[in-house]
């Protein structure tokens, strides 16, 4: 099930979001290109619900955002962290419809 967030003009380009889908925390990023990527929220390194507000970039062509906590990176296709192996954060499915942005419900 499909659930909307915001409005897609209302995304900052390289800032998150935070949307609470069924109890569950998912950071909401729109990339400085538009692309769209939604995360779960929680910082597996501190157990804080901070990434939505972590620094959106790029390593080695692949957008990422830096925990704004310890600063580990987490690529925002995989949520596979590059700092450490072995480490992730859930990833969602997300898509823009008539101007809004919806996530899928996890």
């Amino acid at each position: 099930m499909w659930t909307t967030v915001c409005r897609y003009d209302d995304l900052v380009p390289e800032r998150g979001v935070a949307a609470l889908i069924d109890g569950v925390q998912i950071a909401v990023f729109r990339a400085h290109d538009g692309s769209l990527f939604a995360l779960g929220n929680q910082d597996p390194f501190s157990g804080a619900w901070v990434l939505s507000r972590g620094l959106v970039g790029t390593r080695a062509a692949q957008p990422t955002v830096a925990s704004p906590l310890h600063k580990q990176v987490f690529d925002l296709r995989t949520g596979r962290c590059l700092d450490v192996e072995g480490v992730a954060v859930p990833v969602y499915e997300v898509r823009t419809r008539a101007g809004s942005v919806e996530v899928k419900a996890p």
